[in-house]
């Protein structure tokens, strides 16, 4: 199946200049559930030869898509944004592929959703990043969280492939 961008589909609702944030997040949510379906926890949750486990590329994807859009939202994060960022790096052996998909299934709804809400003419607008409030823009944070995403689900992919 071709990847989403080359499928000649538009997202409904999403500004034309935003379709290449959309195409990228849905190529991630189809790559996720088509990696992690079947997956057992015990493979989700392997870690080997120094790299990062599957479930954490999936977390800090899902996790720093929200943390990304809150900010092209010109929002802070709240402290349940900061407590999720503080518990990524750590493996739960309890989350199962299934809670993994629907959560990142669920961030990437969010995501469109905003998308669908964000205006061509806000794009440019200046954006604070961080408590160290770095400088970006509305699209330069929603690219960013696109990109981002799809670096580590081609991550977790990657991982995968090492623990066959």
């Amino acid at each position: 199946m071709r990847e989403v961008w080359l499928r000649g589909g538009i997202v409904e609702g999403v500004p034309p200049l935003l379709q290449p944030v959309a195409h990228s997040l849905l190529q991630s949510r189809e790559e996720v559930e088509h990696l992690l379906t079947g997956m057992t926890p015990a493979v989700i949750w392997q870690a080997r030869h120094g790299a990062a486990t599957v479930g954490f590329h999936v977390l800090h994807a899902l996790g720093s898509l929200d943390r990304l859009f809150t900010y092209a939202r010109g929002a802070m994060l709240s402290d349940a944004q900061l407590q999720v960022l503080r518990q990524e790096a750590g493996p739960d052996p309890e989350l199962a592929a299934d809670e993994l998909i629907a959560g990142f299934d669920a961030a990437v709804t969010r995501a469109l959703d905003q998308l669908r809400g964000t205006s061509a003419s806000a794009l440019t607008d200046a954006r604070a990043v961080g408590r160290g409030r770095l400088p970006s823009t509305v699209v330069g944070l929603l690219f960013h969280a696109a990109e981002h995403t799809q670096r580590h689900i081609g991550q977790a992919t990657s991982t995968a492939k090492l623990l066959a």
